[in-house]
């Protein structure tokens, strides 16, 4: 930090940030005030000797010890920042005593200033007044010179004026110069006091710098994650581009070794050949030799024997003929010779060809090989840095989605109901509501304006929803009035792609990611099941004989309950378990589940909620390369409405319906308020949905909650209790987020989580 310590606070030695005895937390028990910073003060090396701080594990696979340096480290992060505000209050009450100081100055030189300047009018008027008795004095020693006497005592009273004169400008001229040099003083003081308040702007810069920092480094690790899910997408794409060529070359290789077979084929028959030609030539030779001799011997005989000159002739011919025969066999002899060396040369080319082939794949193979192992680093990079972030941000995360004028509103009003800020720190997280003229500013970890889409939404959540088949406890719910688009964010609008919900778009990533991993030796198995608490009462959405479970009077005869083991999961007792293996299968379900929901027509909204709607799906997966795996677990809630009577006008039905709706939400409020305020006894069982809610609330899930609010005048007063229940929830912390890989249990029954 920038200067010494104010308000003459004693700065405590911070020499080891990395010990957590050094900070003494033991000693200094903690408030919900925000004192836990006590007496201790940081310097800027301390806070980046913490922002620095490497964790260092005896053994990197004790996850209970990494948690809890984590825990600790988040602590201290904490300490560091409540400091940081403690000492941003003080450095703005300084600067208000000082602005007040200056200010006070600022009078008292503004009165010197006046002062000074009645002084110099006195004085000019003694001046002119002076002037004026010089004149009449001249005048009168011009007229009256022949009265020496009256003269010289007339000059020697002037004299004496005169030096009367003197020495009272000479006092007037010092006070003057005593004004002066307060004047000096006091601008001096005002300069100093001008530099003191630049280095507050500037510290106070430095600090919004800072927060900004922190903030970027937020955005930077999204856009990071995002970037590596492309990535991811193009390593796919190259993939299977790569997998295509490799096909094509090895088709293109078997072609090759094919024809060089035949090649081989056709150069053994073309040696066998000349190896016969060779010996029929040999033959040839060893016939003309023998016939050149036989002519010979006839040709020594012809003297002798004149009588078989007829026979030598036709010896002759024959010998002709054999010549003739002998060169055309040196002739194909010589073809087959060209033919064999063809044949080689084609060879040697085809092997070559070969080679290069053979290269060409082992080098795809090793770029395949690389590309894998970057996939898979990729993915781990995600989940580390999720998993990072969410342990950052805390447990329990809160949107804020505001939804639009719909043409029905009234929105007669004075003024604009809803602001967004736009500064650094609050663009895209802050939101303030006007009632009865005062402004109620909250802060949430997103808050999304009227015009924002369902994709930007779900973009938000992407991770999260990843995070189920990492082998996470995730549960999203959706909490605001009635008629505040809650079940337009959860299920979206039927029959048209871009406004589908979160749910049918989680499904759909869930089961794109599912497909995508097969690639890495992982296959999943998922379970679905959905109920609704109507009424304090759980009901099966999916059950085959919905209509025959129900008595006249409204109350189910097959009853449900609610189950914790040890591990933390929740089970509900004979309830509808379906495997599904598809969107398409899950699509249907939620179509059934929506017909059977209870719904009702009230003042406030026409097709109105009446029961807690509970998705869950169960996700289990093994790699068959590592043999590892893992449960996950999606919870995806879409509360009811809460409502006050006066708005709803329900009678009948709709009025018990409406007083178990807000009994529920006011039980699940007095369980945040516990959890926030740390108590030892927490009330979830109050209620069935907070009891379903355990393990979400209070247990090692990411949990997130959506609050849903509207941006009619006439329900602000609903919209602001809304707000601060949701700011409530963000200040809970549960237990951190615990990845399950345990063998999948025997029993097959789906679990809550």
């Amino acid at each position: 930090m920038v200067g010494t310590a104010t308000n003459g606070r004693m700065r405590q030695a911070f020499s080891v940030v990395n010990g957590v005895q050094d900070l003494g937390l033991s000693s200094n028990p903690t408030s919900n005030a925000g004192s836990e910073c006590g007496t201790i003060e940081f310097t800027r090396e301390d806070v980046e000797a913490l922002l620095n701080e490497k964790m260092k594990y005896k053994n990197k696979y004790n996850y209970k010890e990494r948690c809890e340096n984590m825990l600790d480290y988040i602590k201290r992060l904490r300490l560091c920042i409540r400091w940081l505000q403690e000492l941003e209050g003080d450095y703005a009450f300084e600067h208000e005593k000082l602005r007040n100081a200056l200010e006070l100055t600022a009078q008292r030189c503004a009165e010197m200033e006046l002062n000074l300047q009645n002084k110099e009018e006195e004085l000019n008027l003694i001046i002119l007044e002076l002037r004026r008795s010089f004149a009449s004095l001249q005048e009168k020693l011009a007229k009256e010179e022949s009265e020496k006497l009256a003269a010289v005592d007339s000059l020697t009273r002037e004299k004496e004026a005169r030096v009367n004169i003197e020495r009272s400008h000479t006092s007037l001229s010092e006070d003057l110069g005593k004004a002066q040099e307060e004047l000096q003083t006091a601008n001096q003081r005002i300069s100093s006091i001008n530099d003191m308040y630049k280095l507050l702007q500037e510290y106070n810069s430095s600090l919004q710098h800072y927060n900004t920092k922190l903030q970027k480094d937020i955005d930077t690790a999204h856009e990071n994650i995002k970037r590596g899910e492309k990535e991811k997408v193009a390593i796919v794409e190259n993939l299977s581009t790569l997998r295509g060529q490799y096909k094509s070359l090895q088709e293109q290789l078997s072609s090759c070794r094919a024809s060089q077979d035949e090649a081989m084929k056709q150069r053994d028959a073309l040696v066998h050949e000349v190896a016969c030609l060779r010996v029929e030539l040999q033959q040839v030779r060893d016939d003309r030799d023998r016939q050149l001799s036989q002519v010979q011997a006839l040709t020594a005989d012809v003297v002798r024997y004149k009588e078989l000159a007829t026979s030598s002739e036709e010896l002759e011919a024959k010998c002709l003929s054999q010549s003739n025969q002998i060169r055309t066999l040196s002739t194909q002899l010589a073809s087959a010779e060209s033919k064999l060396q063809m044949s080689d040369l084609s060879a040697l080319e085809k092997r070559t060809e070969f080679e290069e082939q053979k290269n060409l794949i082992s080098e795809l193979r090793d770029r395949l090989e690389d590309a894998e192992f970057k996939l898979i680093e990729g993915e781990k990079l995600r989940k580390k840095l999720h998993n990072t972030i969410l342990e950052l941000k805390g447990n329990i995360r809160v949107f804020c989605r505001v939804r639009p004028l719909l043409p029905d509103d009234n929105s007669s009003g004075d003024g604009k109901l809803l602001s967004y800020p736009t500064s650094t720190e609050a663009l895209g997280r802050a939101v303030d509501i006007m009632q009865n003229g005062q402004k109620h500013s909250f802060t949430f970890d997103r808050v999304f304006m009227p015009d924002a889409s369902q994709e930007d939404v779900f973009v938000e959540i992407s991770q999260l929803v990843q995070s189920a088949l990492d082998g996470y406890k995730v549960c999203i719910f959706a909490y605001g009035q009635t008629g505040s688009g809650k079940t337009y964010t959860m299920m979206g609008k039927p029959g048209q792609p871009d406004q589908k919900g979160l749910i049918p778009r989680s499904l759909e990533q869930i089961f794109q990611t599912r497909q995508a991993l097969k690639s890495q030796g992982w296959k999943y198995e998922m379970q679905v099941s959905m109920l609704e608490i109507y009424n304090e009462t759980v009901r099966d959405l999916l059950s085959s004989n919905r209509d025959s479970s129900r008595m006249e009077n409204g109350y189910a005869t097959k009853q449900y309950a609610i189950k914790h083991d040890a591990n933390g999961n929740t089970h509900v007792s004979d309830l509808t378990v379906v495997d599904v293996c598809s969107t398409k299968e899950v699509a249907f379900l939620l179509d059934r589940a929506a017909h059977s929901r209870s719904v009702g027509k009230t003042q406030m909204n026409e097709q109105s909620s009446r029961s807690h709607f509970v998705f869950t799906m169960r996700i289990s997966g093994v790699n068959e390369g590592t043999e590892q795996q893992v449960q996950g677990v999606l919870n995806l809630i879409d509360l009811a409405g809460s409502e006050r009577l006066s708005k709803s006008g329900s009678t009948g039905d709709r009025l018990k319906e409406t007083q178990a709706i807000n009994k529920s939400l006011s039980s699940l409020s007095d369980v945040i308020f516990s959890l926030a305020k740390k108590e030892d006894h927490v009330p979830f069982r109050n209620s069935k949905l907070t009891y379903l809610l355990q393990p979400c609330l209070g247990g090692d899930s990411k949990t997130l909650m959506f609050v849903n609010i509207s941006p009619e005048p006439t329900s602000v007063g609903e919209s602001l209790c809304s707000l601060r229940f949701a700011a409530r929830v963000n200040a809970c912390e549960i237990g951190t987020p615990r990845r399950h890989i345990n063998n999948r249990p025997s029993d097959s029954r789906l679990s809550l989580g």
